[in-house]
């Protein structure tokens, strides 16, 4: 349920651009919707984007060309997202602003159809989840992501998910319905076990053990899941026997790929991070400021010493990863019907 209280200017800016630009059609306006009941405390701000797949800069070294994101900001509240600095370019604050107040591309399912339809679009793959999660709370109530689905799913356009949320078991079954028309690869975000590590973290997520209960329901749906251990916490997270209890249990709950990253911190997110870290671990401080003090990226043989801790562990118990997504240029593009908007409110 929500209370609507009129609009707000949104500021856009690219990352890489200090220069001002237009985001939305109507002059970056934002309805402003205060979320009351299950969503008590929570601001969705409304919206309507241009485009909704995103071209992942050349230059980078992701195994993805294209994105969907459809909500900005989350409500997840994992201290050491990546993404927090996506609302500064919005004139909005990182830490409470980012949590709290989610910006909805209430445009993104009739926007995917008609960029899906351009003849242009080759049908390559699109990831889901590389910005925000696609089921934080605010999907319980756009069924946003559910939306997306259903149209790559009738276009037969292969796609992945990350996320850390349980509620992707909602749409069980329209993943498995994807999954015989095209390439469909979910992996859930589990960076440990331990429920102190995990509340302290990412207190609006589902506990680690309940995304791998997930992973087990859709994998004996015949959905292909891995695992990202992701990020790998310094003193909270890192030591050998924390990383082979995480591969050990994804592996036992039918993760077909299981990888480990280190924790890295660019931007902002940075001295986010660390402040955070002076508060609520004073003893792990000096570590911290250790391990990034050269930069956003701890030293190299940190990372590989947890990489192959992970790969290692998933060899043994007979985990080797799943195949690559098949050749675009063997992906048809197929016509899509219009169908009814989803209802937001």
């Amino acid at each position: 349920m929500f209370a609507i209280v009129g609009s707000m200017a949104l500021r856009w800016r690219s990352a890489d651009s200090d220069e001002v630009g237009t985001l939305f059609p109507d002059e970056q306006a934002a309805t402003r919707h205060v979320g009351k009941g299950a969503y008590a405390g929570l601001e969705f701000l409304h919206v309507n984007a241009r485009t909704i797949i995103n071209t992942v800069p050349s230059q980078s070294q992701m195994p993805f060309r294209y994105t969907i994101n459809c909500y900005r900001g989350c409500s997840h509240a994992c201290t050491y997202c990546f993404a927090r600095p996506t609302h500064d370019f919005l004139g909005l604050n990182i830490g409470e602003d980012f949590e709290k107040k989610i910006v909805v591309k209430i445009n993104a399912v009739e926007r995917l159809r008609a960029e899906l339809r351009a003849p242009k679009w080759s049908g390559e793959p699109i990831a889901m989840g590389t910005n925000t999660d696609p089921y934080q709370h605010a999907e319980g109530k756009y069924h946003l992501t559910r939306g997306i689905i259903d149209v790559l799913s009738e276009a037969h356009n292969p796609f992945s998910i990350l996320t850390k949320s349980t509620l992707i078991l909602r749409d069980q079954a329209p993943l498995a319905r994807a999954a015989t028309r095209t390439e469909v690869a979910v992996n859930f975000s589990v960076g440990c076990l331990d429920r102190s590590v995990w509340k302290l973290t990412e207190p609006g997520t589902p506990p680690p053990d309940q995304r791998l209960a997930a992973l087990r329901r859709l994998t004996k749906a015949g959905i292909s899941c891995g695992v990202l251990v992701a990020p790998v916490l310094p003193g909270l997270s890192d030591s050998d026997d924390q990383l082979r209890s995480v591969v050990e249990a994804a592996a036992d709950a039918g993760a077909v790929s299981i990888s480990g990253v280190a924790l890295h911190l660019r931007g902002s997110v940075r001295e986010h991070y660390l402040e955070w870290i002076d508060r609520v671990r004073p003893d792990l401080s000096a570590l911290h400021r250790e391990r990034f003090r050269a930069g956003a990226y701890q030293r190299q043989g940190e990372r590989d010493r947890i990489a192959e801790v992970v790969r290692a562990t998933a060899l043994r118990c007979g985990v080797t990863g799943r195949a690559t997504y098949s050749p675009v240029a063997s992906v048809t593009p197929v016509e899509i019907t219009p169908t009814e908007q989803l209802s937001l409110l």
